[in-house]
């Protein structure tokens, strides 16, 4: 005498699509904040070249104390 199993069909084949259309929604999402927000960061970002002649500015007091004794 055979046996014949029969397989229980798969219980939602219909979650990986939502997942898949959630997914390409937020990467739509992310894409569109990147050309709003960080192209036009990234255009404005300027490297100023550096300043060679810059007068240095040293402040340095007319007296120090230095109060080696201690109080006992």
């Amino acid at each position: 005498m055979t046996t014949i199993v029969n397989t229980p069909p798969a219980t939602n084949e219909s979650g990986n699509n939502i997942r898949m259309a959630v997914g390409i929604i937020a990467l739509v999402v992310v894409i569109y904040l990147f050309f709003l927000y960080g192209l036009p960061a990234l255009r404005n970002v300027q490297t100023g070249a550096p300043q060679i002649n810059v007068p240095t500015q040293i402040i340095v007091p007319d007296e120090v104390d230095v109060n080696i004794n201690q109080a006992k």
